[in-house]
């Protein structure tokens, strides 16, 4: 089974072709996808897309959007979370590269994030960009408090701080990044991801994979991120799909599996 486990459908790039886009991603063995909010004042946007019966849902606020909320409370995050359809707490985490919230406020909103995914049960869908060594100093702190499952999204980061993140039990995502010719750094870090632990996402409408580089991306170019994941690691197709299914439903284990 494909799986994208990071999708945007309810973004404004898809307001004309939503569903022919939904269509496409089934017809390329695209099973299961899940739509992942961008601000808790988007949510109920984020959510009308998880009536597909395909597709479901997280709560959450990106760190560019933390100044929206800067006392964004965990109970909030918790109590959207009682929705059966959402699997996951997040997109959050630390944006230190375009520092679109004070990174004081970012900070604050991603803790909140992380108490409610240990008290949910859910896992943290985790955002990172140049903040390696505050985000693990967080995540080990706030896992300190109590344990919680956690995903590094999209991870582009460096070997240091997947190591800090693999050692808290950390699951991985892949994206079109990996398929970049000038992404070797990438590459050689999902090289030594725990193989257990890694998925794959397209980040659609964002970061279309080769041989789509520049165009609006979409579930339907997941199959080029697996391949390539694939190929890094060394595994066929057939196992590449076997492990990152394996490895999606021991994170997302509120998706029944059919």
């Amino acid at each position: 089974m494909l799986i994208d486990s990071h999708v945007n459908l309810h973004a404004p790039q898809f307001d004309e072709d939503r569903e022919a886009v939904i269509a496409r991603a089934l017809a390329a063995g695209v099973r299961l996808m899940v739509n992942i909010c961008d601000r808790v004042s988007n949510y109920e946007k984020v959510r009308r897309v998880a009536e597909h019966p395909d597709i479901w849902a997280t709560v959450g606020t990106h760190p560019h959007e933390a100044k929206e909320d800067p006392d964004l409370a965990a109970e909030t995050l918790i109590a959207i979370a009682a929705d059966p359809r959402v699997v996951g707490i997040g997109e959050c985490g630390l944006d230190f590269h375009y520092d679109l919230s004070p990174r004081d406020i970012q900070a604050r909103v991603f803790r909140a994030h992380a108490a409610a995914a240990r008290e949910t049960g859910l896992p943290l869908v985790v955002h990172t960009r140049v903040a390696d060594a505050a985000m693990g100093d967080i995540l080990e702190d706030e896992y300190a408090k109590g344990p919680f499952r956690l995903l590094m999204h999209c991870y582009t980061s460096g070997p240091e701080l997947a190591a800090r993140a693999a050692a808290l039990g950390a699951w991985f995502s892949v994206s079109g990044i990996a398929t970049f010719k000038a992404a070797e750094e990438v590459r050689a870090v999902i090289r030594d991801m725990p193989a257990d632990r890694i998925i794959v996402e397209t980040d659609c409408p964002y970061l279309a994979p080769a041989p789509y580089r520049g165009r609006r991306n979409e579930p339907a170019f997941l199959p080029h991120v697996l391949a390539k994941l694939a190929e890094v690691r060394g595994w066929s197709l057939d196992e590449a799909e076997a492990r990152t299914e394996e490895a999606f439903f021991a994170l997302f284990d509120r998706i029944p599996r059919a």
